[in-house]
């Protein structure tokens, strides 16, 4: 049977509100105000990054991490590292030149609340701060685990992952792709991040290569599952509820699992995808239930 959200403990949204609450803490710690001449670049960064959002992928860092017993203050801060990166992405994916959104989690976006340049600068300020924050021995001593943060962070989220999927996305404005261009794509552009955010908590904790192949595959998985449902919500949710614009993808011309298979074969890949999830994450002998309540999370979400 396909698992539901019925399935999940009730406590899920009560535990992601904790999970966000926290990393904001840590995001407002590594982003103060400031009253230098320079403070309008805070002011956009802050906007970008503090304006609401599910936290998945900080979820993702501290419920990885909680499997290897790392310190949660470690954890908080590659989620806020990790949160910079991704919020950077959406900063630039919103962008005139890009997707030329008007609304981010249900406020204007950067360039709209300032100005285009200003926006470009944020995202790219928010990126390099990722780096900085991974590479202080706060987040962890041994300067053997930063660097392999670093380095994995950095593979997810350019050429070979996050940038590269952006790069394919929009040449499917133009070109057609299959199932197996969007798949690819898809992975590229939203799976790797995902993937990071699990790996990270098994990079923070020493783990073994058998527990960090589990954590990597379940979230390719998520990341795919996430990213249909993405699409889903792109044809049918309200604006209200998803805190953003919809229907930019069918108004682009963009290749999507929905344009490729059709809703209701999108829907069943979605649960194949959760399913498959759920299964990598048995090698953690029933300590993962905060990693399966969040692949239904996914399976159901209405924004």
């Amino acid at each position: 049977m396909t698992p539901s959200l019925r399935d999940a403990d009730p406590g899920l949204l009560d535990e992601m509100t904790s999970v966000s609450e926290a990393v904001n803490k840590t995001i407002g710690l590594l982003l103060p105000k400031t009253d230098l001449a320079e403070s309008r670049l805070f002011d956009a960064m802050r906007h970008g990054t503090l304006g609401g959002g599910k936290r998945l992928r900080p979820f993702l860092v501290m419920h990885s991490a909680a499997l290897f017993n790392v310190a949660p203050a470690r954890a908080r801060r590659v989620s806020a590292a990790l949160e910079f990166v991704h919020c950077y992405s959406l900063i630039h994916d919103d962008l005139p030149a890009m997707d030329d959104a008007a609304l981010r989690r249900g406020k204007p976006t950067v360039h709209r609340q300032f100005d285009e340049a200003t926006a470009i600068l944020a995202g790219d300020a928010l990126l390099t701060l990722a780096f900085e924050v991974l590479s202080d021995p706060e987040t962890h001593e041994d300067p053997h685990v930063r660097c392999e943060l670093i380095k994995a962070l950095a593979t997810s989220a350019g050429s070979q992952g996050m940038v590269g999927g952006q790069m394919l996305d929009l040449i499917a404005e133009e070109k057609e792709f299959d199932l197996g261009a969007i798949s690819r794509m898809q992975r590229m552009k939203t799976g790797k991040l995902m993937a990071f955010a699990c790996e990270a908590g098994a990079i923070l904790g020493k783990a073994g290569e058998p527990h960090k192949k589990a954590l990597c595959n379940y979230a390719h998985d998520l990341g795919l599952a996430f990213q249909v449902t993405d699409d889903i919500l792109d044809v049918d949710a309200d604006p209200q509820d998803t805190g953003k614009d919809t229907r930019k993808d069918e108004q682009s011309g963009k290749a999507t699992f929905v344009s490729a298979m059709g809703k209701e074969q999108a829907k069943e890949r979605a649960e194949m995808l959760v399913e498959q999830a759920i299964k990598h994450l048995r090698i953690f002998d029933g300590r993962e239930k905060h990693l399966v309540n969040l692949a239904l999370y996914v399976l159901e979400r209405r924004a």
